[in-house]
């Protein structure tokens, strides 16, 4: 599968959106408000046309979720399908012993008392009630699937024509499709130019003679941030590599970013040593795996970035050092020179071209991992192969053709969630190909090898290794970039070692980054609120800081950004910040490289639900 650009929302993306608005807003007042139960998370997704078990409602609604916002809810959408009127015709069919079209009461009864997720006599006597609407004890089931299916689209309708219709909750809760920031603050696409700006007296004054404005409260504390940038085509890059690299120390390690469930991106880190002063060129890119030629590598125009950190005692002591802001060619490089100590290297991607695949995205259909030989025996496909020598390289950290017992538990907590003891590891010495205590590509084979032999062939476990290694049932990498940094010092060896993933400490370092380059501008009416906007050759960052002591929501429109593509997928959007609290808003990357971009985003505080 090649790889696609992100782009503005198609019309079926915005109708998507407009749909999820109508059945939040008919069961909420605000789009801002939070599903706080799971009685609420049923309710609305009834109101989208959906029919949750208590399986689906369970797997969203864990005992660890207190609240799920508007956000959430159309992820949750676009995992699960509406409810089909042939859907229901089928299952009933199976109850209809005598092919009449019709069910009586006690068949019913039996089905949804016995099977499935089992409904009380009294449930059914109630939904036998509403379902047998000539009284003659017997339920014609076509039309009750025509009416139910019915039911839900006239109140899928009139919640949309509620929406269309009440301009003023649409003000309150997305925004206009119709809003645009004053035509002067727009630079010249031909030119670099940035122009932060909070929206002037007199343009408040002109704007609110539209209806379709945003609310003349959220004007009042509104700011308005275009930024014009040219084409990677017309820059020179601004870090040149060192004359004479190649005679300098030299070290790397590879890595992965991994798609997570929630959306998050996740990767390991990494510990630097420096034995002395030294001038140093940092670099990292997408890496490209050398296994499949007939498939060229999806994510190579994935955005990476490099975060380095002074390595403390706490957390709270460690210090943004440095990071990667220029871009030369596929590579994010920094250079300069750093002193004797210890490092934290941070790797990070924003999400922008890496994220969680939708599933209406995937095929049913699944490439066969294992198969019988002509003498009966299992073995592993050739594309299956393929692919575990793909994951073998990523895993591969040091790149020195075998597995240690480190680099081995990362992928076992990856796939797992467990490790690998000293004992395991001695038990796999005995059974796979293994040299200098490390596991070799052909060991790693025979360990996948016995997995699926265990199981009679059930791939079921390979399956979950290749799912959480970002592979889909095509066994495509889509939801995964690995990546490679490389290290070099001029006047000493530079030492690296692999790191579990700490969150906190790399949002730490994103806030900083983006705090220490760029003036903060405060929506006006908001003394205590602040918007960040960081700019790079390649990249656009914001930060919302929140100095004020109860929470805020902040209304982001990107409407007017042209060839951008945003980290939260959408193009308007509510963010609430906690009371004295710092939170990155979004990124913005363009969507092709070679044409110029504009960011245009306006930003508005609303009240909180």
């Amino acid at each position: 599968m090649s790889f696609q650009e992100p782009s503005r929302p198609s019309d079926e993306d915005e109708d998507f959106y407009m749909q999820c608005r109508a059945a939040y807003l008919a069961v909420f007042r605000s789009s801002l408000a939070n599903i706080s139960s799971k009685q609420q998370l049923c309710r609305v997704l009834q109101q989208a046309g959906r029919n949750p078990s208590h399986a689906t409602l369970n797997k969203y609604w864990t005992s660890r979720t207190s609240k799920l916002n508007f956000d959430d809810f159309c992820e949750i959408l676009k995992c699960e399908r509406k409810t089909e009127e042939a859907e229901l015709m089928r299952a009933f069919r199976k109850l209809d012993v005598k092919c009449d079209g019709y069910i009586t009461h006690s068949v019913l009864e039996k089905a949804l008392t016995s099977r499935g997720e089992k409904m009380t006599a009294e449930e059914v006597n109630a939904v036998f009630s509403l379902a047998d609407i000539n009284r003659d004890g017997k339920l014609d089931y076509a039309e009750f699937c025509r009416r139910l299916v019915s039911t839900v689209e006239q109140s899928q309708t009139a919640a949309l024509e509620k929406l269309e219709a009440d301009a003023k909750l649409k003000r309150q809760n997305f925004g206009s499709q119709l809003y645009s920031p004053p035509k002067s603050s727009v630079a010249s696409a031909s030119s670099v130019s940035v122009a932060q700006h909070a929206e002037s007296d007199s343009t408040v004054k002109k704007d609110s003679q539209s209806s379709s404005r945003p609310s003349a409260r959220s004007r009042r504390s509104s700011l308005s941030n275009s930024i014009t940038m040219t084409s990677s085509s017309s820059k020179a890059g601004k870090v040149l590599e060192p004359p004479g690299l190649q005679e300098w120390h030299h070290s790397y390690m590879k890595g992965c970013f991994f798609v997570e469930d929630n959306g998050s991106i996740s990767s390991l880190q990494y510990h630097l040593h420096l034995s002395e002063t030294t001038s140093v060129y940092l670099t990292i890119q997408p890496l490209s795996l050398s296994h499949r030629p007939d498939k060229p590598p999806t994510w190579m125009n994935v955005d990476t970035a490099l975060f380095v950190m002074s390595a403390c005692e706490t957390k709270e002591d460690s210090a943004l050092v440095c990071f990667t802001e220029s871009k030369d060619k596929g590579k994010y490089v920094w250079k300069g020179e750093l002193n004797a100590g210890s490092y934290h290297l941070l790797p990070f991607s924003t999400g922008c071209r890496l994220k969680k695949q939708s599933k209406n995205n995937f095929s049913d259909k699944s490439v066969e991992l294992v198969y019988k030989t002509d003498t009966g025996e299992l073995d592993l496909t050739s594309e299956l192969r393929e692919v575990l020598s793909e994951i073998f390289e990523v895993i591969d950290l040091d790149g020195n053709g075998l597995l240690s017992l480190e680099e081995y538990n990362f992928f076992e907590l990856r796939a797992s969630g467990e490790k690998c003891d000293k004992d395991a590891w001695t038990v796999c010495k005995e059974n796979f190909d293994m040299r200098k205590n490390q596991l070799t590509r052909q060991g790693f084979m025979e360990l996948n090898m016995m997995e699926a032999t265990e199981k009679d062939g059930d791939p079921a476990d390979l399956w979950v290794t290749l799912e959480s290694m970002g592979y889909n049932r095509m066994l495509e990498l889509v939801e995964a970039c690995p990546f490679q940094i490389d290290v070099y010092c001029e006047g000493t060896q530079p030492s690296m070692q692999p790191l579990s993933m700490d969150s906190k400490l790399l949002n730490q370092a994103l806030q900083k980054s983006i705090t220490s380059r760029c003036g903060a501008k405060a929506l006006r009416g908001h003394g205590n609120v602040f918007i960040y906007t960081y700019r790079e050759d390649h990249r656009i960052s914001s930060l919302i800081a929140n100095k004020a002591n109860q929470k805020v929501t902040v209304h982001v429109n990107n409407e007017q950004s042209r060839n951008c593509c945003s980290s939260r997928g959408m193009t308007v959007f509510a963010v609430e910040v906690p009371a004295r609290t710092k939170m990155v808003c979004q990124h913005m990357l363009p969507i092709n490289e070679k044409q110029d971009w504009i960011y245009n985003c306006a930003e508005a505080s609303l009240p909180s639900t």
